[in-house]
């Protein structure tokens, strides 16, 4: 099993929800593979913190997909298959879509500045082969672009899937000359929102998930 971090305890936190955000964090980053068994014991030694916390963690894990319990086989890091693939990106290409074009009719100034940096700060790391911080400008790219659409209830639909996606990013950027894809796909759509093209933008939008979801079942597919 892989080596958990001892916790930093918050005093604004209950003890549960930090155990459970440093085992979500370890299990979206890929320290804990899919597959991979959960022991409370183990956990509980690694973290320097009891067991009922830790089971407490785990039923929070379950309830959001990320582990399975299963009758006599344990705590289990849950299996990414192609159906979950294309059951979330499908749903994420349809937000992105639809978020992307109400930018481009809505997006400020100000905005198309932020998004300019982020896409700059995001081909830095990919020149360094930084895939960890590449991952944070992609996900603060995107999110950008969500709230410059102006809607509210939309940026709280996308963050429901935010865990899923980054669990996908993970493994999409792993490979550098994808991530370098992801550059040029962001160049195309900061492109057509500084011009205001709604149909561009959307249209920019769906290719780029919908290239992600390709590649990585590919990807999933050479190893079976």
């Amino acid at each position: 099993m892989a080596k958990i971090p001892k916790i930093k305890l918050d005093n604004y936190q209950p003890l549960r929800d930090v155990i459970f955000e440093t085992l979500r964090n370890a299990i979206v980053n890929g320290d804990l593979r899919p597959g991979e068994r959960l022991m409370e014991v183990y956990l509980a030694e690694q973290m320097g913190v009891s067991r009922t916390p830790v089971r407490e963690a785990i039923r929070k894990l379950e309830a959001d997909g990320l582990v399975m319990m299963e009758p006599r086989r344990g705590t289990r890091v849950a299996e990414i298959s192609v159906k979950d693939i294309m059951d979330v990106l499908e749903v994420r290409s349809a937000l992105d879509r639809l978020a992307t074009g109400l930018a481009a009719r809505r997006i400020q100034p100000v905005q198309i500045k932020a998004l300019e940096a982020v896409h700059k700060h995001y081909a830095s790391h990919v020149l360094k082969e930084n895939i960890e911080g590449a991952i944070k400008k992609d996900i603060e790219f995107h999110d950008l672009i969500y709230v410059a659409s102006g809607n509210p209830r939309l940026v709280a639909a996308a963050a429901s899937l935010r865990e899923h996606i980054y669990r996908f990013r993970v493994i999409y950027l792993r490979d550098i000359s994808k991530a370098v894809d992801v550059e040029t796909e962001h160049a195309g759509i900061l492109e057509a929102l500084r011009s205001g093209n709604e149909t561009e933008a959307s249209s920019f939008a769906d290719k780029h998930i919908r290239h992600q979801m390709e590649t990585i079942i590919d990807s999933m597919n050479a190893k079976l």
